[in-house]
């Protein structure tokens, strides 16, 4: 079961937050995060993002995916509006760095992100938001705004003890090395997106 094994106060370009590490034991090198943006009224509906470690978008600003600009966004949101971001740790939807450059080289050949996964005998998508539901309920959450696109963190949330009060778009707009990888999203995975701020023309 994890816990929490430590915090402190963050100051970033958006503002303060205190950030805060889950794992079961404080040797964990990769802990689950939680960032809580100062002055969050936790007594009414907390809005809350789901993000999943990308470092080739948030790190490296890689222009294949809208990750880095969507955890910017959320950054920005939750300081503005209270909030708190879980950041889990699930690099390239949870196939690690290695398997996901593996795909990007299969992706320069024309196989799509879902396809390019599957050929690498991968799951399309192999993350698992329940340990995001376990930060909520340790943090005392229990009724949250989800700033999301994705249906499937969506169900999680209705499957489990947290109330969804309502959901909050987090649209970026797709670039000429993007629009592909958001059409997957949203025809392979049913991604809420507007066709008007990305995808094919």
């Amino acid at each position: 079961m994890i816990k929490i094994q430590a915090e402190a106060n963050v100051p970033t370009e958006y503002g303060n937050f205190r950030m805060i590490a889950f794992s079961e034991n404080d040797n964990d090198w990769m802990p689950q995060m939680a960032l809580v943006a100062e002055n969050t009224d936790f007594s009414k509906p907390v809005n809350v993002r789901f993000h999943s470690e990308c470092i080739t978008g948030e790190v490296f600003h890689s222009k294949k995916c809208e990750c880095g600009q969507q955890l910017d966004a959320a950054m920005k949101y939750t300081q503005e509006n209270g909030g708190a971001i879980v950041y889990l740790r699930q690099e390239g939807r949870n196939i690690g760095i290695i398997n996901k450059l593996k795909a990007y080289a299969l992706q320069e050949k024309g196989f799509d992100t879902v396809q390019a996964n599957l050929q690498l005998g991968l799951p399309a998508d192999d993350r698992d938001f329940n340990v995001a539901i376990d930060i909520l309920k340790i943090l005392g959450i229990k009724d949250i705004n989800l700033l999301t696109n994705n249906p499937e963190k969506i169900k999680y949330v209705e499957n489990s003890e947290i109330n969804l009060n309502e959901r909050i778009p987090l649209q970026i707009k797709a670039n000429e090395n993007s629009k592909e990888y958001l059409q997957t999203k949203k025809d392979y995975f049913g991604h809420l997106l507007e066709d008007d701020k990305n995808i094919k023309e």
